[in-house]
C-alpha cells in the first residue's frame, strides 16, 4: 500500500472518530437542555421576534408593485 493510501485511510478514520465524538457531545447537550426549565426571558424574546417577523411578512404580502412606464427604461440610452 502506498503512502498516499495510508494517509487517506488515517484521515478517514480521524474524521469518522471526530463525527462520533461530535454526535456524543450533541446528544449530551440535548439531554441537559431537556432537564433545564424554560427561561421566561428567553420565551418573551422569542415571542417578540415572532410577532415582529409576522408583521414584516404581512407588510411584504400587502406590498403592491407600482407599474412602470416603458419610456422610463430607455431614458438612459442614446440611440
Amino acid at each position: 500500500m502506498s503512502l498516499a493510501y495510508t494517509l487517506l485511510l488515517i484521515a478517514a478514520i480521524v474524521v469518522a472518530l471526530g463525527w462520533i465524538a461530535y454526535g456524543i457531545w450533541w446528544y449530551k447537550m440535548e439531554q441537559e437542555e431537556k432537564k433545564q426549565p424554560i427561561d421566561a426571558k428567553k420565551t418573551e424574546h422569542l415571542n417578540k421576534v415572532k410577532s415582529s417577523f409576522e408583521e414584516y411578512a404581512k407588510k411584504i404580502g400587502d406590498y403592491k408593485l407600482k407599474p412602470y412606464d416603458k419610456k422610463d427604461i430607455n431614458t438612459h440610452h442614446k440611440d
